[in-house]
């Protein structure tokens, strides 16, 4: 179980708003492909999943804001959801080795088990070559991607920037707008977020 953090990340605290920050990727244009080995060893595309909508969550189990929405249920909410509606949902841990979030393949499996997480996959990307691909910035970053490839959402997971895990109910989840949005064929209405959270630890 994650023990509750009293201190914040020593990281820079990005605020989410319906401003974007400066992105490494853009919205509305293919995403792009990397493949990638999952903790339990097996090699995938991103490409692999086209003909299904894709979430992509940056992870760091030790970061507060996590914390926020692994201990509060939200996240493993958002993925049951998401299984249902046959989304793939990948976790990406992008912390370098000797840094905060860093874990093993068998740490990480360790840490999906005790937590109740459902991620189709959860990759570790220590070299923080796929972070640095898609301008991850901070854990949680979020990203949707529509089942042609195209990444429709970039952001913040919600629209309340606290750590504390009190403030999950009552946001609004931008990524639960934005699956809703696909699923509708509507056009997503809030396509780019400013992240907030622990700063990715590359």
């Amino acid at each position: 179980m994650f023990k509750k953090l009293s201190i914040l990340c020593a990281a820079l605290l990005m605020m989410a708003t319906p401003a974007a920050a400066e992105t490494a990727v853009t919205t509305g244009q293919q995403a792009p492909d990397f493949e990638f080995t999952d903790t339990y060893g097996q090699s995938h595309k991103l490409s692999d999943f086209q003909g299904n909508p894709v979430v992509l969550e940056w992870s760091n189990h030790a970061c507060p804001f996590v914390v926020k929405h692994y201990e509060s249920g939200n996240m493993q909410k958002l993925q049951k959801a998401a299984a249902t509606e046959n989304v793939t949902w990948l976790t990406i841990v992008s912390s370098a080795e000797g840094k905060q979030g860093f874990t093993t393949a068998d740490g990480a499996n360790k840490i999906v088990e005790e937590h109740g997480a459902q991620p189709t996959y959860k990759t570790l990307d220590s070299s923080g070559e796929i972070g640095q691909l898609y301008g991850a910035k901070t854990t949680p970053h979020m990203f949707v991607i529509d089942k042609d490839g195209i990444l429709v959402y970039q952001g913040a997971i919600d629209d309340n920037n606290s750590h504390k895990i009190s403030t999950v109910e009552g946001a609004h989840n931008y990524v639960t707008a934005a699956l809703e949005s696909l699923k509708s064929g509507a056009p997503v209405e809030a396509s780019e977020t400013r992240p907030y959270g622990c700063g990715v630890k590359y």
